[in-house]
Parts: C-alpha cells; structure tokens; sequence
C-alpha cells in the first residue's frame, strides 16, 4: 500500500473522547501551534540575579524622558521599580510614630518584642526603626517584617543576633510603618454571615482581608500612578529618583477631592485623565464598589467636581462590583461582575459617558483581560469572551478540561497576558487543590485553536518595549520568554520538557487491523542549541477504540482501548526513517523532547502500512 500521511488539524480538543476527535490532537504541555503544526515553545531566562519580596501580581513597562527602561513591580508584600538589574522598594508610608523604650528581649533569642499602642498594623508589615539604644546586647535599627502576637498592641521582629540578656529598654525610637501588606493567595471565609448578599455560594465569602493583594499601575507621563486593591491612590515622580519612595497622591501640593479608596485605576492615554472605579464617593469615605470618579482633565490630582473642572463620576448599574477596566480604542472598558461597560469620552458637562455594551457575563479576576489587536479576551468564571465592539463567548475546545480541574477559590490569581509574536493569549490559573498557579491555557486568535499545559506565572507583560515578553515567577524573579530554549529560572539552565499526544484515529479502515512497517517522521530541529538534538516519537495502536491508557496529565485514563504494543522511536536531526513492527485498528501518535538544547517542529509523518486481518 502506498505511505498514508498524517495530516491533523490545529489545536488541542479536549471536549469530548479520544476516539471522537479523531484527526486532531488531545494532550500537550510546553507547545504550541505554528500554522497548523506543533513545535515545542521558546525558553525562558531570568533578567537578574536580585530577587522580590512576595508574590507579584502586576507588571507594568514605560519609558522615562531620560529613556531609563522601568518596570512597576507590584507584590502582596511591597512595590518596586525594576530598571535591569535591580529592585528598587518604593513602597509608601503609612505612618511614622515616636516610642519610648518599646523593645524587649530574651536572652539567647533573635526574637524582640515591639510594644506599639498607635495599632495599624497587620501581620507581615514592614517597619524601619531609627534613634534607638542598644538593649539586651544588641541594637534595633533597620527594617524588619513584623509578625503579630496574641497580645494586643505588640508584635515581634527578627533582628538576626541574639540578644546576649533579657530586658526592655531602646530608648526614644522613631518607627517608620509601611503601607499593609496583603496576602498571597485568597483564604475562603465560611460560615452563616461570612459574605454579604449575593456575594459569592450560600454560605461563603470573602473579606478584604482574605483576598489576595492586586495592584493597579499606569504611567501618568513619565511618572506612575499606583495602588492596592482597597487602598489609596500613589504617585511615583520619576524626576524624583529610583531611591524615593512613592506618596500619597492626596498629599501632593493643590490636590484636592482624590478619592481615599478604590478597587482599581486606569488612565485614559489621549484624554490624560485618571480614574477610580469601585471608589470612595466624594465627601465620604463610604466606598461604592460600582462608582466611577475621575480627575480633571490633564490633572492626577484635582478630583473636585465644578464648572471649571471636567472632573466628574457616574454610578454603573449592572452588577454588584467593578472588578477590572482597561483602556482600548477610544473608549476604557469597564467590567463588573456582571456586565461590560464602555466608558466614552463625550465632553463637558457630561465628560465621560457609559454605554453597556454586555450583560450576563463573568470575569475571573482583575488581571484575567489581554488585549491584541484592537479585541479583548478574558477569562469568564465558566467560559471565555471577547469584545470587539460586541461581547461574545469564545469557542473553547479546552472548556470542559479546564473549569473541570479549577480551585474556584482561587480565581482572583487568574492572570492573562499576550505574546503577540506568536498571536496568543495566555492564561494562567490554579488547578483543583492548588493554591498557587499551576496551569495555563492559551488561544492562538490567528489559528482560532487552543492549548495548554502547566506552568507556574503568577503576572504577564507582553514584549512592547522590551525584548521579550516578561513573566513573574514563584521564584521571586522575573524572566523573559521565549528567550533560548531551556528554563533558565536558575543560574544553571535546565531542560523543558514538552510533549504533544493525538487523538485516536482509525489506521486504514478502522474495522481491519493493519500493520504498520516503518515511520518517515517529518521532524526539524532548527534553533537547537544541543549537538545532536534528539525527540521521541511514540506509535500507540490499539485494538479497539477508546480512551483506555493513562494521560500523561491526568490521573488515569477511562476504560475502552487498549494498546496492542507500542513503539518509541528515537528522532534524529537527520533521521529520514525508522523501522518498526505494530499492528492495530486505531493508533495514537505522540512527540516529546526532554533534553536540554532541543527544539522541534513536527510536520507530516508518514506511515508505512499493509492490511493484517480482523484479529
């Protein structure tokens, strides 16, 4: 018989059998899909040595006018500006107090006990201590993380030497407290009362205190505006230096009416006016998680709404929060947890005007939209959408797989980003029992196609105006994408291992077994770094359709076929053919690599195969 070619179609589907998505591909990890084919994605290497403290959830790049490249590095525990090889804590201040002999140690012990009747202070601040006398050997000054204690009005820190007697005393001590820190992931609050109505399941819920710390960030000019979920609104001024710290915009010089509180901030770029959404309203400090407030034209810091001023606010009505907004195309995109709003800028007295332009939707997180070519795609809490001037939901052939496998407690970790150079967006997630992000999904809009695999990012950034596309990782340092081909997190670089499995389809018929004699695999490796790049490709033929052998991510397979004998063939750089001896109705075909230096592109293998019988 003549050699019968491979053709599959583009994508990974997951949304019904093996057997049913015959002609297609089932299961992958660390690949993706170039015009129809399969190739093993790009490396990825750390941008620096330093390290962050936290977990980061936000990345934001800009240019300053005397063209310093910046990165705003938002975590659970701080604020930095990354400028290449350095992270810089600009986190602002909360408060400055002034103690007298508040310190007590314990002989032998690095803990000292602060005591600190003002309060404020949560469970993991930071606090930097000046002035103070040496007491019980060892002398407090710096800055320490704060860990609360069960007696009210103190907590401890960790000087790192042991005091050398027990006793109080450090004299007049100025302490420096920073903004609370948050949490790295949300913690569910169950029980009768945990969640006010309509908030989340019967039962649950959420206080600002269990959710997860997000921030909002953009440039305004060559400065950046910035804030925590729930917190206040911060301004860094570039001219000012990557040593200073940012403030309080509210304490800036003429400013007047900026909002105390807010769930998130954009600017609008060509109209120059900042907003807060789910803010404080004015003269009040009662927050309104559906209210809109924006600053005057061209001003970050005039909130006051008058007849000379274009600042202004408007209340939106579907939905019981603002949970994210973003700026697109003449118009900043509003979503709640309900529906999608565009927010349109139409001119004094009116200024800003909202049209609903979707309604009965959802939206995972804060961070879940990613914006490409003029549409935006977001993460939904069951399905994905887009917008591109009307909302409508994406057809996901991953659906079932993905909010099948979900921590549903976890959604405000979703983060999206896109790698426009290879027309995707990313997703990633916590999978079912994970509490941090484990997974990711992507959508290739050019292939309309979908894939996956697992991978722990915690925030995105797509290239823009750098080099590559910039990921947060749970190492506590950045690294730039598709940068090489191997993981380079850490000082050694380490090997990807990625794979791409089949769908069952029929050998010949599908009722006659047919024998399978030699493979012509159809592998190139260009942009190996190793010698002799090597990938595998495994033959699996089954008797009988079905989805009986194990997946390489899932915990077992269902009961159906099973594998007559399989093949594993070794692929060269240079390997033309391979012989082999199986035989079966149906067969599976899957490429992998583990070896460090080595990237592939699969593209139409070709079988060589003869009828064998019934049986």
């Amino acid at each position: 018989m003549p050699l019968k070619k491979l053709l599959l179609k583009s994508g990974v589907n997951r949304e019904n059998t093996r057997y049913t998505s015959e002609g297609g591909w089932y299961e992958c990890d660390k690949i993706r899909f170039r015009q129809g084919s399969p190739e093993k994605i790009g490396g990825w290497v750390r941008t620096s040595n330093a390290t962050y403290l936290g977990v980061c959830r936000s990345l934001w790049t800009w240019v300053t006018l005397n063209s310093q490249r910046l990165v705003g590095v938002g975590t659970n525990l701080k604020f930095y500006i990354e400028n290449g090889t350095a992270y810089n804590d600009i986190t602002p201040l909360r408060d400055t107090v002034v103690l007298t002999n508040p310190f007590g140690t314990v002989s032998g012990s690095s803990l000292v006990t602060v005591a600190d009747t003002n309060g404020g202070y949560v469970d993991g601040d930071f606090v930097t201590f000046s002035n103070a006398t040496a007491v019980g050997g060892v002398t407090v000054d710096g800055e320490y993380q704060l860990t609360l204690t069960t007696t009210a009005n103190e907590y401890t820190i960790d000087v790192g030497v042991n005091a050398t007697s027990s006793a109080a005393g450090g004299g007049t001590v100025t302490a420096v407290y920073q903004i609370n820190s948050g949490v790295p992931f949300s913690v569910p609050i169950t029980g009768w009362g945990a969640s006010g109505w309509s908030s989340g399941p019967w039962g649950e819920g959420e206080t600002s205190d269990s959710r997860i710390r997000l921030w909002s960030q953009s440039n305004f000019g060559e400065d950046l505006i910035f804030g925590p979920r729930g917190g206040g609104i911060y301004y860094w001024e570039a001219n000012s230096g990557l040593t200073s710290r940012g403030v309080a915009l509210s304490s800036l010089s003429g400013a007047s009416g900026v909002p105390t509180s807010q769930r998130v901030i954009e600017v609008s770029d060509v109209n120059r006016f900042v907003f807060a959404l789910g803010a404080n309203d004015f003269g009040t400090s009662v927050v309104n998680p559906m209210l809109v407030r924006w600053s005057d034209q061209g001003s970050a810091i005039s909130w006051t709404p008058a007849a000379t001023s274009q600042a202004g606010f408007l209340t939106l009505s579907r939905g019981s929060e603002i949970i994210a907004a973003r700026q697109s195309r003449q118009e900043v995109l509003v979503w709640t947890d309900a529906a999608l709003y565009s927010l349109q800028y139409v001119g004094a007295p009116v200024v800003w005007n909202a049209q609903l332009v979707g309604e009965s939707t959802s939206i995972a997180s804060q961070n879940a939209v990613g914006y490409a070519n003029g549409i935006s795609y977001w993460m939904g809490l069951d399905k994905f959408y887009r917008y591109d001037g009307r909302v409508q939901p994406l057809r996901c052939d991953l659906r079932k797989f993905i909010f099948g496998n979900f921590n549903a407690q976890q959604y405000d970790q979703v983060t999206a980003g896109t790698n426009e150079a290879f027309n995707e967006v990313w997703w990633f997630y916590c999978s079912a029992g994970s509490n941090q992000n484990d997974r990711y999904v992507v959508y290739n809009y050019l292939e309309d196609v979908w894939y996956y695999g697992n991978l722990g990012r915690t925030a995105w950034l797509d290239s823009g105006l750098r080099d590559f596309p910039l990921a947060a990782t749970y190492s506590n340092n950045l690294v730039n994408h598709e940068q090489g081909v191997d993981d380079g997190e850490t000082a050694v670089p380490t090997a990807i291992a990625a794979f791409v499995t089949s769908a069952e389809f029929d050998i010949d018929d599908g009722h006659q077994f047919s024998f399978v004699s030699r493979v012509l695999p159809d592998i190139r490796f260009d942009g190996s770094t190793a010698a002799n790049p090597t990938a595998t490709m495994t033959l699996l033929p089954l008797a009988n359709s079905g989805s009986g052998y194990n997946s390489p991510l899932s915990a077992g397979g269902n009961s159906g076929g099973q594998i007559v004998r399989s093949a594993t063939l070794p692929v060269e750089q240079y390997t033309g053919q391979i012989d082999t001896r199986i035989r079966g109705r149906q067969m599976s075909i899957k490429v992998e690599s583990s070896g460090a230096g080595v990237t592939w592109q699969l593209g139409a293998p070709r079988i060589d195969l003869r009828p064998d019988g019934r049986r």
